[in-house]
């Protein structure tokens, strides 16, 4: 694209680009087809790309289940894409970091939801016209993946930040050894529905001890709310990023031990 768009866009970005990217609208059926979405989004709800069929770790969908999901509504390799959900952006991003976990690295989270563009910008209930597509997956090698033993490497190592983005409650319920407590809706503004400023998220992670020099092992209950701090973080320049795509689910599986309080 001419102006390259950051990692999270605008409504307005979206407003004056919506025609020349891919629109993917995550909610359910009936909110798409009944309250309306962005003109010119396709459909696919988020229960359709959570499946665990494939040798894959965590939640993803696996290989061949992503291609044809990208491939029904039209998506085609390296195209660039905007999600959204109606939920500040949770489910949507869990999309995203899919598509960039399989290479699609032109994918871009709407700041805000559907809530906050519908306050400015007309919606449409005209599911557009959809041609499939030949998508194929593309894995990178450098994907920031990371498996228990890795997490279990990093609780204490120099420089490293185990961070959960779960509620408070959640944690006190149990925790992996070390880890800090960040709810992923600390960096949503209830206002706009957006993220908040850069500087007041850099300052709730510099309060934390998290600057862009430490490393920041992520994780959560199903890697859904991770998905959404892995965007904000990439989108300011954290490089160092890991995921842990099994999350807790995987942690609770192998009996790996949890901390409580």
């Amino acid at each position: 694209m001419n102006d390259d768009p950051p990692l999270i866009v605008s409504i307005d970005w979206l407003a004056e680009h919506h025609e020349s990217v891919g629109v993917v609208d995550v909610r359910d059926d009936w909110e798409y087809e009944g309250i309306g979405h962005v003109p010119g989004a396709v459909s696919m709800p988020f229960d359709r790309f959570r499946s665990a069929a494939d040798d894959e770790p965590g939640m993803l969908p696996g290989v061949e289940r992503f291609e044809e999901l990208m491939a029904e509504i039209g998506i085609e390799p390296g195209q660039p894409i905007v999600a959204y959900d109606d939920e500040h952006g949770v489910f949507a991003a869990r999309l995203l970091v899919t598509a960039m976990l399989y290479g699609h690295d032109e994918a871009h989270l709407l700041d805000g939801d559907f809530t906050a563009w519908s306050r400015s910008y007309e919606t449409s209930t005209e599911a557009p016209s959809v041609v499939p597509t030949d998508y194929r997956v593309t894995v990178p090698d450098d994907r920031p993946l990371i498996d228990a033993e890795g997490v279990r490497a990093a609780v204490g190592a120099q420089n490293t930040v185990l961070l959960d983005t779960r509620t408070p409650e959640e944690f006190a319920e149990g925790h992996i050894e070390g880890a800090i407590n960040i709810d992923w809706r600390t960096f949503v503004d209830p206002e706009t529905r957006g993220i908040k400023s850069e500087a007041d998220i850099r300052a709730i992670l510099a309060s934390m001890g998290i600057g862009e020099a430490t490393r920041i092992v992520l994780y959560c209950n199903t890697a859904r709310r991770i998905s959404h701090t892995y965007l904000v973080l990439r989108h300011l320049g954290y490089p160092l990023v890991d995921f842990y795509e099994g999350s807790l689910t995987e942690w609770r599986d192998r009996e790996l031990p949890l901390v409580q309080g």
